[in-house]
């Protein structure tokens, strides 16, 4: 058992250690994506090769986080964040000197594969440092940091890459990495299993799992453009996905996943982070000006950052399933006022319905995570962890793909907010019939 169990206490200073390392795996596809035409121009690549720039950091940490959660699970917790924020302070070096597109895609892939060991400590130190009864706030936090600073980054990004070029803009956060090793390095307690080497069987786990993975979101993401391409890498993602369910391993994974607890929750998760077609496709071709849309969405992220302590204190108290369907239940709500969203929004028309929405997927995120945190079972924490992070991964690609599908035929918004809306109701149905004990 970890040490809280017998402490019962919480230590706040991990908990922001491992804030900072979250914002800074998420914070790097904003960062990066600014930069996009400038690399482009710089290296000699089209706007479409320039997107496996995000591609190649986003597939490996959706695709590893289950082998690299389970992994984590017979590791010392604080070796491994140690080892992965240099790992990603390391390769974003990398990236910043690569002479070449080639290696510059290849030094992103390095990241990702360090993204995925900082995602895999993520709920584990949670139930380590953080007793029960605040894990809900101590999520909320988290949550808190990671829109907040996303934001912040996205901005600083682009200052950074008109003054500069885009290789500064890999290296930004750098005095970031030093801060959390330093904080992780003085806080975050040791405890036994060291860094274990990877046998065959997690190698082999990684490699059918991650390229399962990996051709489903490719699939997801060629949907629209080419359909037939899509429908190959379906067809390719079989044969892994079998094989790896075949594995000794994934037993308890999977019976996880078919618990009457756990499986609904993961399906929520699911079904709720289609939401980002919204933002990701839906919202960017109905309103037409960037400006507008950009300024809008501060108001739907700054909602995100303001609501989500007080999320995960009301999880807390009123039990993380309960406020998990609050805000399924809200967003649901701001989604249906987008149908009377006028044909030439103002800045005031986008902004108090993103209000409502951002405030929903407030008060999903960090309640459902700690819902999930505590179905999981002792010992496969890492796992679990990986397996809501792989989850989320594919509602986030699902829902712009949907939503594309979804404007082609129909040509308006609405029809994709519909079928959003639908995706959104069969997510509070699906939270609630998760069983509140296991």
């Amino acid at each position: 058992m970890h040490q809280i169990a017998r402490e019962q206490r919480t230590r706040w200073a991990p908990v922001a250690a491992m804030g900072l390392a979250m914002l800074v795996v998420t914070v790097e596809l904003t960062l990066t994506a600014v930069t996009l035409p400038l690399i482009g121009a710089d290296l000699g690549a089209g706007p479409a090769a320039t997107t496996w720039v995000v591609l190649a950091y986003a597939l490996p940490t959706a695709a590893l986080a289950i082998p690299a959660g389970r992994w984590a699970d017979g590791a010392d917790l604080r070796r491994v964040l140690l080892l992965a924020v240099t790992a990603v302070g390391l390769t974003s070096v990398l990236a910043a000197a690569a002479p070449t597109f080639e290696l510059l895609v290849a030094a992103r892939v390095l990241q990702g594969v360090a993204g995925a060991l900082v995602a895999a400590v993520y709920m584990p130190l949670i139930r380590t440092v953080v007793a029960p009864s605040a894990r809900g706030r101590a999520l909320g936090y988290v949550t808190t940091i990671m829109p907040a600073g996303t934001m912040a980054g996205a901005s600083l990004g682009g200052l950074v890459a008109g003054a500069f070029g885009w290789r500064p803009v890999f290296l930004i956060k750098l005095p970031l990495l030093v801060a959390v090793l330093w904080l992780t390095h003085r806080t975050v307690p040791p405890a036994p299993g060291g860094l274990p080497m990877p046998g065959w069987t997690p190698v082999r786990e990684a490699l059918l799992l991650g390229g399962g993975v990996t051709a489903v979101l490719l699939a997801l993401d060629r949907v629209q453009a080419a359909p037939v391409t899509a429908a190959v890498c379906l067809a390719v993602a079989v044969p892994p996905a079998v094989l790896w369910a075949r594995l000794p391993d994934a037993r308890p994974l999977l019976a996880f996943a078919r618990g009457r607890r756990s499986g609904p929750l993961l399906l929520a998760l699911l079904l709720a982070c289609t939401i980002q077609g919204l933002t990701a496709f839906l919202l960017p071709y109905a309103v037409g000006s960037p400006e507008l849309l950009g300024l809008a969405l501060l108001f739907h992220i700054g909602t995100l950052a303001a609501v989500s302590p007080l999320a995960g204190a009301l999880a807390d108290s009123r039990g993380p399933q309960t406020i998990a369907r609050l805000g399924i239940a809200v967003t649901l709500a701001g989604l249906l006022t987008l149908l009377t969203l006028p044909a030439d929004p103002g800045l005031l028309d986008l902004a108090w319905r993103l209000v409502i929405i951002g405030g929903g997927q407030a008060l999903f995120n960090a309640p459902h995570n700690a819902a999930l945190l505590a179905a999981a079972p002792p010992g496969q924490t890492g796992a679990a962890g990986g397996a809501s992070i792989t989850v989320r991964t594919l509602g986030m690609t699902l829902g712009p793909a949907a939503t594309a599908l979804a404007w082609t035929a129909h040509g308006d918004l609405r029809a994709g907010v519909l079928l959003l809306a639908v995706l959104q109701l069969a997510a509070l149905a699906a939270q609630s019939t998760a069983r509140t004990r296991p």
